[in-house]
């Protein structure tokens, strides 16, 4: 089985996406620019609508970063405050009829209260929205400007 042209234009739009958006994080001089390139290649790389997706995303990172700073700036992140901070994200989700948006909003609470970074928690939250969804523009101004190639 050889490399077929799709494939060859598939590999060179993930590459496109993931190479342009870790550029600009790292223009911008955003302190995790990884996720940008992160966000972009789980969109090219989605086998659903890139702009449901994208949505999806976006709103989850949104929800999950408002909440895990908030938490963060109150309680000192242990196991029964991140777990609330989770069954808080879902509930949320449900109420505002993103429920899709839920694993993105936990994950990104995750990141937000788990990892140590030294920094303010509204700042590492800001800078991981700022930069996730840097990531899922580049992927959909990418897909509109070089659909994928059939199969």
């Amino acid at each position: 089985m050889g490399i077929t042209r799709a494939v060859f234009l598939h590999s060179a739009r993930t590459t496109v996406a993931a190479v342009a958006s870790m550029l600009v994080a790292r223009t911008l001089r955003l302190p995790e620019f990884y996720w940008a390139p992160i966000s972009a290649i789980v969109i090219v790389l989605s086998t659903i609508n890139p702009l449901t997706l994208g949505w999806q995303r976006f709103v989850g990172t949104a929800l999950g970063a408002a909440v895990g700073a908030a938490i963060a700036s109150f309680f000192h992140p242990n196991w029964i405050v991140y777990g609330a901070g989770i069954f808080v994200c879902g509930i949320l989700s449900a109420l505002l009829r993103i429920g899709t948006a839920y694993r993105f909003a936990a994950i990104t609470l995750s990141i937000v209260l788990l990892t140590t970074h030294g920094r303010p928690p509204l700042s590492v939250a800001t800078h991981r929205f700022a930069e996730v969804s840097l990531g899922i523009a580049v992927a959909l101004v990418l897909t509109l400007l070089w659909p994928a190639p059939s199969a």
